[in-house]
C-alpha cells in the first residue's frame, strides 16, 4: 500500500484527518456571525474571489497538525496559495480547503458550506475527507480501507452503498452546477434522459456528497478550471464508491479517468458523474455505444 511506502499507518491517518476536518467545522460555525471578508485573485486572475478570517484561522488549523503529525508531507492548500514541498522519494501531499463555498458562508447559507482534505500519493488519492459546514456530517475514508463513511453528529458511523441496484436513467435526478444552457449539446440531450433536472452551488465537496447519499443519481459538470483542493477529494471518494467520470465525446460519451494534479488546470470539456452499474441504463437510453 502506497501509505506504508511513506511510513503511515492508516488507522492513524484517518482519525487526524477526521479531527482535522472537525476542527475546521468548529471554527468556521464559531466564526458565522464575526468573521471579516478579504478579496483575492480568483482562478481566471482577476480579483473577483473572497476569503474570510475563518478560512485564514481553519487552514492554519490543518496546517500545524499536518505538519507535526506528518513532517516531510507536502501540503498544497486554498487560501495564500499555500505549497510546502514534500521531502522523500514518493511524491506524497496533502490538498486542503479550509472552507468549501465561501461566498456560500459569507451569505450565511445553511446548506453548501464544506471543509476537505486529501492524501494524495503518487497521483492517488489514498485518503480523503469532506465536511459539511452546516450538519456536521463527514464523509470520507482512510489509507487502505475499501469503505466510504457517513459520519453523522460526529459519533454515529454509516457506510455509504458502493453497489446500488441498477436501475434505469429515467428514474434517476441529476444535478448540475449551472444553467442548462451553459453545457454542450451532448449533455442536453442526456438531461432529457434522467427523470428531473436541478441546479445547486456552493460547496463542490457538500454539492458531491448528495450524489454520494443517493439523493441524487448523476452529476454533471461544465468546462471548469480544476484545483488540486476541489479535485482530490471529490474524485478520491467518488472513485472509492465505483462512480465513473464520462466526458461528451462526438454524439456519445467516453469514460476516462480525472486527473489528479498538483497544480491548477483547465478542464475544457462536461463531465458526467455516475454508479458504474447505471453505464448500461445510461448506454440503453442514449442508443449508442460508449467509449471506454
Amino acid at each position: 500500500m502506497l501509505a506504508q511506502r511513506c511510513g503511515l499507518n492508516g488507522h492513524v491517518v484517518g482519525i487526524i484527518l477526521k479531527e482535522l476536518v472537525r476542527r475546521a467545522i468548529v471554527i468556521a460555525r464559531r466564526q458565522r456571525s464575526t468573521f471579516e471578508v478579504g478579496k483575492k485573485m480568483g482562478y481566471g486572475g482577476d480579483m473577483n474571489d473572497v476569503f474570510t478570517s475563518a478560512d485564514m484561522q481553519a487552514q492554519e488549523s490543518y496546517v500545524k497538525l499536518l505538519q507535526e503529525c506528518f513532517p516531510g508531507i507536502g501540503i498544497i492548500g486554498e487560501e495564500d496559495s499555500l505549497v510546502i514541498s514534500y521531502n522523500g522519494d514518493i511524491v506524497a501531499y496533502f490538498t486542503i480547503d479550509p472552507i468549501d463555498g465561501t461566498k456560500a458562508y459569507i451569505r450565511r447559507q445553511s446548506h453548501g458550506v464544506g471543509s476537505m482534505i486529501a492524501l494524495v500519493i503518487n497521483n492517488v488519492v489514498e485518503s480523503a475527507y469532506i465536511g459539511d459546514v452546516n450538519s456536521q456530517e463527514i464523509f470520507g475514508f482512510r489509507p487502505g480501507s475499501s469503505s466510504v463513511w457517513r459520519i453523522t453528529d460526529l459519533e454515529v458511523f454509516e457506510k455509504l452503498d458502493a453497489d446500488p441496484p441498477a436501475i434505469g436513467i429515467d428514474h434517476l435526478y441529476l444535478l448540475l452546477r449551472e444553467r442548462e444552457n451553459i453545457y454542450c449539446e451532448v449533455s442536453r440531450q442526456v438531461m432529457d434522459q434522467f427523470k428531473s433536472v436541478s441546479v445547486d452551488g456552493g460547496s463542490i465537496g457538500i454539492w458531491a456528497a448528495r450524489l454520494w447519499k443517493k439523493e441524487v443519481g448523476g452529476l454533471l459538470l461544465s468546462p471548469s478550471w480544476e484545483t488540486p483542493w476541489d479535485s482530490s477529494p471529490v474524485i478520491g471518494i467518488s472513485k472509492k464508491l465505483g462512480y465513473v467520470f464520462l466526458r461528451p465525446c462526438e454524439n456519445t460519451w467516453k469514460i476516462y479517468d480525472p486527473i489528479i494534479s498538483a497544480q491548477k488546470y483547465r478542464r475544457d470539456h462536461d463531465t458526467l458523474i455516475i454508479h458504474g452499474n447505471h453505464v448500461q441504463k445510461l448506454q440503453d437510453c442514449i442508443r449508442a455505444p460508449l467509449i471506454v
